[in-house]
């Protein structure tokens, strides 16, 4: 008989790569790694991994186990929810990880309504970004991520996860107030300078564009992000990707969900952009397009706790931010999981984008 805490280490070196890496995720030693994998082959008859450069992959037969292991750990997930339900688990821990805009946006006030409606469940958060929260989810070290869509992300019908839609934001262009493309249209006609008048907390709802006139939300529903009446891409306000081949770029580290998205952006449009600075901090963005350092790209509700003195925003058709969370497959049932889930979706439901 197959020994289960074999297939989640044979899941973990799968996910990883390593020996080394799975070992730190599973919190074993790389030796008792190894020994399980070997007793592991010893159970099927066959070898599962072979070395692929510095690191290891699954063979044929270890591919073929590995699907019916997810269906396994899924299984063995369900029985824990049902248990838990069937025992009335309504106190205990569940730990979220998160990138830190939507820790502010959907975590945080989630938390709050949770702490009301059921003050047995104990919520801890973890700063992650969005690929970073995925693999704690199937290492088990978080029950709950919120992630980010990317390429390379789990597809929506991963058998090792659960997951449901939270909300979807475009991306806006932040430019230097001086910047050409600031007041320019993407046909090259110079915009009114009555549209460029400045703006202040009261007649901008807290965004401090310095660029723009009053916005209601009847003309710009949602955040009000951008310098001009409408966020319409179609208007002749908006910038297009393509506008922005040749800059100075200002934006996340690779490996950073949000970097893949721009980066695949521009690979549409035909280029490939420039990063001359770097962090995954976008109030530290938007800070460095004041300072005239470059360009950025930065998701609209990600502007709302950056100071927008000195920059000009403008709309861009195409990218966008979708925000996911997910728990592994078969937790969805899980009671202490449940009120959470809820709670995220009423809370990401009142946003922009956010998902009905």
């Amino acid at each position: 008989m197959i020994d289960t805490r074999r297939l989640r280490t044979l899941r973990a070196v799968a996910d990883h790569r390593t020996v080394t890496a799975a070992a730190a995720a599973l919190h074993l030693t790389p030796s008792a790694v190894s020994q399980q994998l070997v007793a592991l082959e010893n159970e099927v008859g066959h070898r599962l991994l072979e070395r692929d450069g510095r690191g290891v992959r699954l063979t044929s037969v270890g591919r073929i186990l590995l699907n019916h292991a997810n269906e396994v750990l899924a299984q063995l997930e369900r029985a824990g929810a049902d248990i838990a339900a069937y025992t009335a688990g309504t106190a205990g821990e569940v730990k979220v990880a998160s990138f830190a805009t939507a820790i502010g946006l959907v975590v945080a006030p989630a938390v709050s309504t949770l702490r009301d409606k059921e003050p047995g469940i104990q919520v801890r958060v973890l700063d992650a970004e969005g690929d970073q929260s995925l693999t704690m989810v199937l290492d088990g070290a978080v029950d709950i991520a919120v992630a980010v869509e990317y390429r390379g992300a789990p597809a929506e019908d991963d058998r090792r996860l659960s997951r449901f839609p939270l909300y979807s934001e475009p991306f806006d262009v932040v430019l230097p107030s001086d910047h050409p493309l600031a007041h320019t249209s993407r046909s090259g006609t110079t915009l009114p300078t009555t549209n460029l008048a400045g703006a202040t907390p009261e007649n901008n709802s807290g965004l401090r564009t310095t660029n723009r006139t009053e916005a209601t939300p009847e003309n710009n529903p949602g955040l009000r992000t951008t310098n001009h009446a409408e966020t319409n891409p179609e208007n002749d306000l908006g910038l297009s990707v393509a506008d922005l081949a040749g800059e100075t770029w200002i934006g996340p580290y690779p490996g950073n969900p949000c970097h893949d998205v721009i980066a695949l952006a521009c690979e549409h449009a035909g280029f490939t952009p420039e990063f001359a600075h770097s962090s995954d901090d976008f109030s530290a963005v938007v800070a460095l397009a004041a300072a005239g350092a470059g360009v950025a790209m930065v998701p609209r509700l990600a502007l709302r706790a950056a100071d927008l003195s000195g920059v000009v925003i403008r709309p861009v058709a195409g990218p966008e931010r979708r925000v996911f969370a997910a728990v592994r497959r078969g937790a969805e049932r899980h009671p202490l999981l449940l009120p959470l889930m809820d709670a995220l979706r009423t809370t990401a439901a009142a946003l922009p984008g956010g998902a009905p």
